[in-house]
């Protein structure tokens, strides 16, 4: 994301949906003591997290506990909008893409990367596949707030065409991702529609569904290795 964005010394970055602040601090490096590099999000603990690593890591980098779909970001003009999956989340996305054009510097370049379709991602879905005829999970309309609701190219448009950002482009982006395998476990326990309800379920329903999820993910072990596609859209466009 930051290698495209191009960023220069001094400026003015929003990471929004920053979670623990991976993205933000990368774009405090480029922007330098000059710069500002602000990354915004919801989730108190995250944040938590991203403010620790940041004294941890000696980073400029700033966070904040807020809502970037409403937050008055006041005076401040942001030189470049960014985020790594975080703009799939919001009630109105219309609504919000118009708060964040406000803290937009005019004319100022957005770039955000979000997930493709569910069927171009079949290790996001396989513990909900293989866990759904054992325990009932949460579902989700396609367009609803949540990981998939940018699958659709078209609608995404019409939401940054309807908040009055322009220069929209809109490009597929696959990326291969890899962790250690001793990690799968923990991952799909915890993530996604299987990981929402985990934690209520018993211990022997837990117990059958960690054998049946792994096997379920088998495809994508190699060795000590998980591997996998993300099919991402590249979205850019300017405020």
């Amino acid at each position: 994301v930051l290698d495209v964005a191009g960023i220069e010394p001094g400026e003015r970055i929003l990471d929004i949906g920053c979670g623990c602040g991976a993205t933000t601090f990368d774009a405090a490096a480029k922007t330098g003591a000059s710069g500002r590099a602000l990354g915004v999000d919801i989730s108190a603990p995250m944040v938590a997290r991203a403010r620790a690593r940041a004294t941890e890591l000696g980073s400029p980098a700033e966070f904040m506990l807020a809502d970037a779909a409403a937050h008055d970001f006041g005076a401040t003009a942001f030189d470049l909008l960014v985020s790594r999956f975080g703009i799939m989340f919001f009630e109105d996305s219309i609504k919000a893409f118009q708060n964040l054009r406000r803290a937009a510097a005019t004319d100022a370049p957005g770039l955000f990367v979000a997930w493709r379709s569910p069927q171009e991602n079949p290790f996001m879905t396989a513990a909900a596949r293989a866990a759904k005829s054992m325990v009932s999970l949460p579902q989700q309309a396609p367009d609803a707030p949540g990981q998939f609701a940018f699958a659709d190219a078209k609608r995404v448009e019409s939401i940054l065409e309807a908040a009055h950002w322009h220069h929209i482009g809109i490009e597929p982006l696959d990326f291969e991702c890899t962790f250690p395998e001793s990690e799968l476990v923990g991952y799909f326990t915890r993530l996604g529609p299987l990981g929402r309800v985990f934690p209520d379920l018993d211990e022997k329903t837990q117990a059958r569904l960690m054998t049946v999820v792994r096997e379920a993910f088998e495809p994508f072990v190699f060795g000590d290795t998980v591997k996998f596609n993300a099919a991402c859209w590249q979205i850019k466009a300017r405020a």
